[in-house]
């Protein structure tokens, strides 16, 4: 891995400490070009009542990556991410192992962005398909 791929995870993982992103366990582990992954172990605190994958721990992943992906695509000094719709569907249930996010840019505007996140498990299965609207607020 390089040493820019390094600080950028390190910042995104330094970042979720004190957060529900450090509640659900979930880490950042690879970025590229246009990408970014996270991933979160699928254990009892995150299941719903019959022990399977609660949808609302998969879109807090999903929310998660997508705005991570926008703080750093976009200047994160310079504007706060604020994500302002979510849409998910969810295809398929786990109950142990990992879910990875891969959060995908669709539209870089300026002012608002449009992200597809794609929830698989460790065998690359789709989970969930996630769409994502963020807004960057110029900070002042």
């Amino acid at each position: 891995m390089t040493e820019h791929k390094e600080k950028i995870l390190g910042v995104c993982n330094e970042i979720c400490k004190g957060t529900l992103m450090e509640t659900l366990d979930i880490s950042f582990i690879d970025v590229g070009e246009n990408f970014l992954i996270a991933k979160m172990p699928v254990t009892p605190k995150v299941y719903q009542p019959d022990g399977v994958l609660h949808g609302g721990a998969t879109v807090a992943l999903a929310e998660s990556v997508g705005s991570a992906a926008s703080y750093i695509f976009l200047d994160g000094n310079k504007f706060y991410v604020r994500g302002i719709e979510i849409a998910a569907n969810h295809v398929k249930s786990i109950s142990d192992g990992f879910v990875y996010a891969k959060a995908a840019i669709i539209h870089k505007g300026r002012t608002t962005q449009l992200w597809e996140i794609k929830i698989t498990n460790e065998s690359d299965e789709l989970i969930s398909n996630c769409k994502l609207t963020t807004i960057a607020l110029p900070k002042k």
